[in-house]
Order: structure tokens, then sequence, then C-alpha cells
């Protein structure tokens, strides 16, 4: 009688295995997560037919002076934005990862692509899995796009996709999306965990043998990561994020991970009837609707990667009927608000614990960098006295637990972007202030601490 095959749990948060079922999961301490999947071994010629197994041991060690330097040979994707994100365009050979929430643009980015690509003689296959292909040519005619060179396959399984590439051998493929590919070699559902890995695996191997790139998509969980296992994202060579909000028209895609290019790029899109439209100048996107003679509202420059970008932190101070104060921040760190409401009571004597205090970055944009520290308790002390902040003044800056405001990196980058913008005034550390007093149209005051910033703004 044949041997059954091994039947184990895998954690589909962590990808954790145990041998048997446990409400909580001992890697990650998820609860409800361990699946019962079963794996079929494979064959002894090496797997099923259509597969990639090795083919990396035959080869033998290169002296690194030998190896020829390929940073020139990147094939630009058609959209700006998307090269930046890249790094400066697709690197042969390498796999990478778009995730995102469904409905953000993913699928429309991508065929936006495989349609410049077309268009430039690159033969591209687009793998789907969730649309067939009088959908996807739906999409494409409502998006305007030709796509001449752009072949179709409505695939699922891996084996079968494989195959098809040995036949057609496109120069690029793209993937829509990794959840909905599944193996032969593993008995479990598409988009399990196994499945998952399993199938990237075999993607990545593809693409490093054949110097094929390779896009694919994923989607995202409640709280905003990969849907599978975290190894997924060890796996790929990039991984890009796609932001954006639904009540917002624009698009930020962000690289978390590039092994050919700079990590936390941004490439920031507007969503038209036309699909994803590049923004050459995102600063202007989130100011053009700020509020004129308000309290609470203050620009910040932050960098996003390389790129400096003006925004706008607003701040809403207001009495509680409460025993305390509530706190709420949006696009902000809430325990960096926390702490810098705390700095402000305790340096400057604001008496902020018997209010609400709301922290906002217009436009939808996530700020995780210090240097937003002296825009955003600007906005609260704006906010709490009651008094406008000049709209021609800029700031940036880190503020410690005893209110200094230290130095930040790309200072000059940032100081640029204001004066390029009209601004007429910036705020900055003292420390960074050296070697800007020669920009012109602009006034540069420097601030060691938060009393000197709060008497320079009022």
């Amino acid at each position: 009688m044949p041997k059954q095959p091994a039947t184990i749990f895998v954690c589909q948060s962590c990808g954790g295995q145990s041998r048997k079922w446990q409400g909580q999961c001992p890697d990650c301490q998820e609860w409800d997560t361990l699946v019962e999947e079963r794996f079929r071994p494979s064959s002894q010629n090496g797997g099923p037919k259509g597969s990639f197994s090795g083919g990396f041991g035959q080869r033998e060690a290169i002296s690194f002076p030998d190896i020829e330097s390929q940073d020139d040979a990147r094939m630009p994707s058609g959209i700006d934005e998307l090269d930046r994100v890249l790094g400066g365009g697709i690197v042969a050979g390498s796999l990478v990862l778009i995730g995102g929430s469904p409905g953000i643009g993913k699928s429309t980015i991508v065929i936006q692509m495989a349609d410049r690509l077309s268009q430039n003689g690159t033969k591209v296959l687009y793998v789907s899995g969730e649309e067939s292909e009088r959908q996807i040519k739906m999409r494409g005619e409502r998006l305007g796009l030709s796509a001449e060179n752009l072949l179709l396959l409505p695939e699922t399984n891996l084996q079968s996709i494989l195959a098809a590439v040995e036949k057609i051998r496109p120069d690029l493929i793209i993937v829509d999306s990794i959840q909905t590919v599944f193996s032969e070699r593993i008995e479990s559902a598409p988009g399990s965990v196994s499945q998952v890995r399993d199938v990237a695996g075999q993607f990545m191997l593809f693409a490093k043998q054949t110097a094929t790139p390779i896009f694919i998509t994923g989607h995202v969980t409640k709280d905003g990561s990969i849907a599978g296992p975290k190894t997924l994202e060890h796996v790929v060579d990039t991984v890009l994020y796609f932001e954006g909000d639904r009540h917002h028209n624009h698009r930020i895609i962000r690289a978390t991970k590039n092994r050919f290019g700079a990590a936390n790029e941004i490439g920031v899109f507007e969503m038209t009837n036309t699909g994803l439209v590049p923004v050459g100048n995102p600063s202007e996107l989130f100011l053009q609707e700020r509020p004129e003679g308000a309290s609470g509202s203050v620009v910040t420059v932050c960098m996003e990667g390389t790129r400096p970008m003006l925004v706008e932190v607003q701040a809403l101070v207001s009495g509680t009927k409460s025993a305390s104060g509530r706190r709420m921040a949006q696009g902000f760190d809430y325990n960096r608000t926390s702490l810098l409401i705390a700095v402000l009571e305790k340096r400057l004597g604001f008496q902020l614990a018997g209010d609400d205090v709301f922290v906002n970055v217009a436009g939808g944009l996530e700020i995780d960098e210090p240097a937003a520290d002296l825009g955003v308790t600007a906005a609260i002390a704006s906010s709490f006295r009651n008094l406008e902040i000049d709209p021609e003044t800029a700031l940036f800056g880190e503020v410690g637990l005893t209110g200094e405001v230290r130095g930040v990196l790309q200072a000059q980058a940032r100081a640029r972007e204001a004066q390029t913008l009209g601004f007429k005034k910036l705020i900055l550390p003292e420390s960074n202030k050296k070697g800007l007093e020669k920009l012109l149209g602009i006034r540069v005051v420097g601030v060691r601490n938060l009393e000197q910033a709060m008497d320079e703004l009022f």
C-alpha cells in the first residue's frame, strides 16, 4: 500500500509549521491561523514537468572583476515615476512584487507598463489568474491601450504557465496575482503559505536562470502586509507597496525593499478615467487645497527616498468633556504625537492634558521620519493659541525630549524644494543652516530649541 502524503499544520500568517493543530501559533502568537496542508513528494526525476529545480549547483565560480556590469542595461518601463521607484528601470532577471489592497490600481499599473513596453517592441506575457482574456481586453480598451506585442494567458497552474513560457520566450512576464497560482507538487489550496512560497521560488529560479524580469502582484491583509508568509518578501528582489485612499485621487507606490536601488523611494500617481497618470511635482498636489487664514496649519518638508516633498500638517486642539483628553493622529505615528505633546507641556508650559489633540497629514500621505517633528509641534501650538502661521513659511527639524531642535539629513535638498515652490521663510535646525544663507528669495532661520522656534513663528 503506498504511503500517504505527510500532513502538517502551517500558520497562514508567519509560515510556521506544527505537527498538530493548535489554537494559537507558537511562533507569531496569532490565533486561529494554523491550516492543515498535505505535501506530495516530488518524483525522482526532479519534479513534475515544467518546474525548475536547481541548476545553480552546476555553475562555476566567477571572479568579481570578470563579471560584466549591467547597471547601464536597465530597461525603461515607459512610466517615469515607476522607473524612479525601481531605481532607474527594470533589471534583467529581477523578481518584483507589487502589493496593495483590492482596487488600489495594481492591475492598472502593470497593464499600462505592458502597453508602454510592447510599443517599444518588447514581448510581454500577461498571466492572469483572476480575469479572462476578454475582461483584460475590456479594461485595456477603457484605458485606451493598444499593446500590440502583449500576450494574454489566463492560467493558474504553475506547470502550465512555465510550459507556455518556454514556448513563447517572452522578454518580460507579469503574473496577476501570486495568490491565484498553484503548483501540482503541493496538495493545498491556492493562496496558502506553502503554495505562495513554492510558486514564488519557482518564478525566482526561472528569472535568474533566463535573465527574464518578472512582475507579480499580491494582495495585502487587513494590517497592510502581503497576504502569505513573510518569506515571500525575502525571495523577491524588490517589494513595491501601493498606498492610497479611495477618497483621494492620488496613489503612491513605495519601495520598501530594493536590491537595485534606494529603499523607501516613492512614485506619485493620479487616478483618472484613463488610468494612472504620473505626478511630476507631488508637493503642488499636496498643497493645492491648503486653507488660508486658518490656525493649526503648517507646511513641513519631508524626504521620501531621495525626493524632497512639501506637505501640510494640520492640528486641532479643542476642549474635552471627558476626564482626560483624547489623542489621535492620521498620517503620523501616534506614539510620536503623544511624545511631542508631552514635550510641549513640560518645556513650554502648554496645558494640553484637558484638551483633545488631533493631528492629520493632509492628502493621505504617511510621514515616518523625525524631521516632521517641528512641523507637528508648530501646528499643535498654532491651534492651541489660535494663531495663524505665515502661509509662506516652511519648517523642518527633529525635536528632542529636552526641547532641543536637532539637525536632519539632506537639508539642502529640502531647502531648495521650498525655494522652488515660492516660500519666503524657512525655519530649520541651527546645525543645518550653514551653507543655506545664499538661497535667493528665501530667508533661512536657524533655531536651537522649541522656544526659539515659537518666538520666530508667533
